[in-house]
């Protein structure tokens, strides 16, 4: 643990997570942090280019991570201050990067440079139930996140209201998402994702994406 003093207040810092206690607006947060990736930037070579995922990762997601501190930081000062006139736009900056760093850590950790191929295990029973067979699924999840309008994800997720998979096109970060449904496998189609590569090929990138797939992390999302 290390403590390192501030003017106005004070870090505690445990590994990834940092508490952070503002004295002058009398509220503690959490304030979240960028993940280590769990490969080298290298890793997803050919795929998923060295450049692309360093910016990605680096530049990108980061900006998601110092947009979600600030917005949880400016709603708390203006429930402190009584000030709520800027509320929508600090309530969509919370939604917009808060949802973007959850996908995000979801999409590094769903790839695998030992990846692709067929599911196994419960997800595999689990797709065959849904939807017919792996190859209907696939079809499914490509045609979803290829016409994806404008920027954002397509998603599969555990729907807990109907035990079973469905497969979302989520707008931006956070749009056109069903309520308490828990995504399990994400594939990236903001063009940041893959445009250095792949150019406006979005098709190919997502094809080249099921080279990637951690199939074992989505059991284990599915296990939960």
């Amino acid at each position: 643990m290390k403590i390192a003093s501030l003017k106005k207040g004070y870090i505690v810092q445990y590994k990834t997570i940092v508490i952070c206690r503002k004295i002058i607006l009398g509220v503690i947060f959490m304030k979240y942090e960028l993940p280590v990736l769990p490969y080298a930037y290298d890793a997803l070579e050919p795929h998923n280019d060295e450049q692309t995922l360093k910016l990605h990762h680096d530049a990108h997601h980061k900006s998601y991570v110092d947009g979600l501190n600030n917005a949880i930081s400016k709603l708390a000062e203006a429930r402190e201050t009584g000030d709520f006139g800027l509320i929508k736009h600090w309530e969509r900056e919370l939604a917009f990067h808060g949802s973007g760093h959850v996908l995000h850590t979801l999409f590094w950790n769903n790839m695998s440079p030992n990846g692709g191929g067929n599911p196994t295990g419960k997800i595999a029973s689990q797709i065959e139930k849904d939807f017919g067979s792996f190859e209907a699924f696939k079809k499914h999840f490509t045609s979803v996140a290829a016409t994806v309008e404008g920027s954002g994800w397509g998603v599969l997720a555990w729907n807990p209201h109907g035990n079973k998979l469905e497969i979302m096109a989520a707008e931006k970060h956070q749009d056109l998402t069903i309520w308490g449904a828990v995504p399990l496998l994400v594939c990236d189609v903001w063009e940041h994702a893959y445009y250095l590569k792949y150019q406006n090929k979005r098709p190919a990138w997502i094809e080249a994406w099921w080279n990637l797939v951690n199939w074992e992390d989505v059991n284990n999302r599915l296990a939960k």
